[in-house]
Order: structure tokens, then sequence, then C-alpha cells
């Protein structure tokens, strides 16, 4: 029987553990083996409950690179207030999409570029899960990289003769110091490890990672909030250049970098709504893992950075750098074991899992779930992602780019699914190769929605790289989203 909106396509218990990979998805009879494997295949149970989704994004959200990206945004001129006040806002339209984008995964058991074939075609859907997998190989690549300051941090604070060798214009290969490798390597083989044990490891993982870090962090900031007096703290800063009116467009700018920071788990986030139980309980999860969650955390991350001008003499938004300065070695160690912790909890799930399903769906007779992940962390490497998220400027740059190629793509799902389809899915057709079934369109490519595609990813890019178009960079990913779904739905207006 196909499966529908309306129907689940999975009749097991939603008891017991996840079952991937450990266990294998249902494959039926008749699925064909180019398009199949035990990873892609719909779910036969779906275990996870609100609190699991709430744990994914609190591993996704507390991360040295979300509160960097949060840091970074000082650097636009605004207060402190007006930073909380764009990252609730961000983060509610965060919510908004990804509870769209979960549904149809939700429904039908199946990862993201598996739902991707419906509009694409099951052979079409290669280009958008190639093109979330790059993308994810440049995140896991600068999530691993901020990761191992941390690592750095602990092996100058016991041995402060390496020094020398944490200089890269002293010891240094393609911009990263000597001593920078290794600890990059230290981050790259830990969460190899993690990921290589499996899906059920890692649920596991971020069920207590994202709620530890959380701990360690508000004592922090509860720290330097004591240490500086809070009469002393001036949540304005020295560095605003906005008031009133004049911050709105600065405001929404710092908005739209929130929703390009997650836009990549958020484009495949059905990789983890296909496990929820049922769609409420993801609904759930997003909305206190989101806006909840993200509400504590920017207090943290405000606070925080605040406080460091009259403790430290300087604003640092940098956590481990906030951490370096503290003179006492426990609470060194813990905070740097922290944001270890953290950045692998978010890299795993944002970055790991994504190119584990897309790289998987090119070849899944020939790549698995475990190659797709590894092919995905030796990539990583060779993108030098240190260079990419070294200032504020280059930050904003990259979440520019990638918002550019995740917003088309994000687009044409959603147009599919919910106008196009109508929210339903013939999920068995999502493997077959037989031309007379509904996905297969001229050669398995669904033309419509590859010149939907064209013109929604050329348009942000020029916004991100014609210095006269740059002002409207940092709603890349809006503008792609907004005109993938509109050329999608025009090009089948006319398919009838």
């Amino acid at each position: 029987m196909n499966a529908s909106i309306g129907q689940s396509a999975i009749d097991a218990p939603i008891s017991g553990p996840p079952l991937h990979p450990e266990s294998p998805g249902l494959i039926k009879p008749g699925y064909h083996p180019r398009l199949t494997n035990e990873d892609l295949a719909p779910l036969r149970r779906q275990t996870w409950s609100r609190y699991n989704i709430f744990a994914f994004w609190m591993s996704d959200v507390h991360s040295v690179g979300g509160y960097i990206t949060a840091g970074s945004l000082f650097a636009l001129g605004l207060s402190s207030w007006q930073v909380l006040v764009s990252l609730l806002a961000g983060i509610l339209i965060v919510q908004f999409f990804c509870n769209l984008v979960a549904k149809p995964s939700q429904v039908t058991g199946t990862p993201y570029p598996v739902i991707c074939r419906a509009s694409f075609g099951v052979l079409g859907a290669n280009i958008p899960a190639v093109i979330r997998g790059l993308i994810a190989v440049a995140w896991y690549g600068i999530q691993t990289y901020l990761a191992s300051g941390a690592v750095l941090l602990l092996a100058l604070h016991f041995l402060p003769a390496l020094a020398p060798y944490a200089d890269v214009n002293l010891h240094g290969f393609a911009g990263l110091s000597a001593l920078g490798w290794i600890a990059f390597a230290v981050m790259w083989v830990l969460q190899a490890l993690l990921f290589w044990h499996g899906m059920e490891a890692i649920r596991r993982f971020i069920d207590w990672a994202g709620p530890a870090v959380y701990v360690v962090m508000a004592a922090l900031c509860g720290w330097l909030v004591w240490k500086a007096g809070w009469e002393n703290i001036d949540l304005r800063l020295g560095g605003v250049r906005f008031e009133g009116w004049d911050a709105l467009p600065v405001m929404l700018s710092a908005m739209a970098l929130v929703v390009s920071y997650f836009s990549g788990p958020m484009l495949n986030f059905g990789d983890f709504s296909r496990y929820g139980r049922s769609f409420e309980a993801v609904r759930k999860g997003n909305f206190w893992g989101l806006p909840v969650n993200f509400l504590f955390f920017s207090l943290l991350a405000v606070l925080t950075s605040a406080a460091t001008l009259p403790v430290f003499g300087e604003l640092i938004t940098d956590p481990v750098h906030t951490v370096a300065r503290i003179d006492n070695t426990t609470a060194v160690v813990i905070g740097a074991l922290t944001f270890m912790i953290a950045t692998v909890g978010i890299n795993i799930v944002a970055n790991f899992v994504s190119p584990a399903f897309d790289f998987s769906n090119v070849a899944p007779q020939h790549i698995s779930w475990r190659a797709g992940g590894m092919l995905a962390a030796v990539g990583s490497v060779f993108i030098t992602p240190w260079n990419l998220y070294n200032n504020p400027e280059v930050i904003h740059y990259t979440l520019d780019v990638l918002g550019a190629f995740i917003g088309p793509l994000f687009g044409i799902l959603i147009a599919d699914y919910y106008v196009v389809r109508k929210q339903r899915v013939d999920v068995d057709a999502l493997y077959s190769m037989n031309p007379r079934d509904e996905y297969w369109y001229s050669q398995g490519y669904n033309p419509r929605a590859m010149w939907a595609l064209v013109p929604a990813a050329l348009l942000p890019m020029l916004c991100v790289v014609v210095p006269d178009l740059r002002v409207a960079a940092s709603y890349a990913w809006f503008i792609g989203t907004a005109v993938g779904f509109i050329a999608y739905l025009l090009l089948n207006a006319r398919r009838k």
C-alpha cells in the first residue's frame, strides 16, 4: 500500500531504540537497488520523543560557532538588546520553516535526499543531495576547527612551552599552526569515533550533552556577572552605532544571518524528524528546542559577552577565549571540555549525519551511511575551514554564500510537497525506476525543478559576489527560497 500524508508508512510499534543504522529500514520487493539500501529505506519504527528533538536542537545551538556567530552581530554596531531581539526574531523564522520541512519526512519515514526525489526525480534528487552534502562538508570543517580551539587552549595551559608551535608564522602550514593541526586532528578523530558507533549512540550523546553544556555556560555567565557587578554591565556596549529606527535595517540583516546560520540543519531536518513518533512530537520538540531554548541561549550569549568588557577590559565574543582569560586551572579544563562536547554535538547532528545520507543516496549499493559520513569528514580537511570563519566579515560572507545555495532547495521542496502534491507522497514510487511511476519524469530527472533551481541560486549568489548588490547579501537565503518556490510553482502551473 502506498503511503500518503494521511496514513503512516510505518506499521510496526513505536517502541524500542531507533533502527538506524543498527536495525535496517523496511526494504520492500520492487525497490530498485540503485535507489535503496537499509539506511535510505523507510523506517520500520519511529521512536524519538519531543525530548529527543529538543535535545537535538540543544546540541545544534550550543556550540562555539553559535556563540561566535551571535557575538559577531555586535560587529554590525548593534547594542545587546538589539542583538537579542534579532536572535529571537531569526529563530522564530527557523522554527516555522523547520515545522514545514519536518512533515514530509516524518510521515514517510524517509531522509532528506529521498523525499527530494518527489520534486527532483528519483535520480535528479542527487543534485540537492550533493549540494547539501558539500555544504555539510564545509560546516563540518568549520565546527571542527572552532572546537579545536579548546584542545589548543588545554595544551597551552598545561604545556606553555608549546606556544611557538601555536604561532602560524613560526610553525604553520596552509594558514594553520602546527599545534593547530594537531588539535584539529584530535577533534576530527573523536567525532569520527562517535559517528562510527551509529545513530543510537549519537542520540544518547545529544540527550545529555545539551543540558550539560547549559550548566557550564550558565556557571560561566554567572561568574562573569558576579565578577563585573551588575551595575557595571553596559548592555549597549561601546561599539553601538545605530539608534532608533536607524537600527532596523541592521537588525533585519542580523536576523537574516541567524536564519542563514541554521539554514543547513533546517534544510535536512527531515533526516531527524523521520525518527519522530508523530508530527506533533516533532512540532513540540521544535518549540522547546528553538524559541524557548534559544531564548535562554541568547540571554547567556549576550550577558556573557557584555560582562567580558568590565572584567577583562575588552569585548570577547569567543567563549574559548573567555575561558582562557580565567586564572583557574579547574575552570579552564571544565570550560574547554564543555566547548569540545558542545561542538561535537552540533557537528555530529548537523554535519555528519546529513552528508552520510546525501552521499549514500548517490550510490546506495556502494556508499553506506557510515561511508558517506567519512567522505564528508575527509573532505572537510581540504577546504581549510579556518580560513572560512576567522573574522566577523568572513563569517557573514560564508553564511551568505551557503544560504544562497540552500534557500532554492528549500523553496522547491516546500512548493512541491505543500502546493503541487497537496501533502501526498507515494512512498513506494520514491524507490522505483519504473518509467510509469510518478517520480520518474524524463530519465529520472524533473526538468521543472532543474529550471527553477538555476535562477533561484544565481540571483542570491549575484547579491553576494557583486559589490553593488551586497546590500541584499544577508538575505540570500530568503531570496533563493522565494525565487525557488515561485519559479517551481510557475513551471508546474503549465504542466497541465
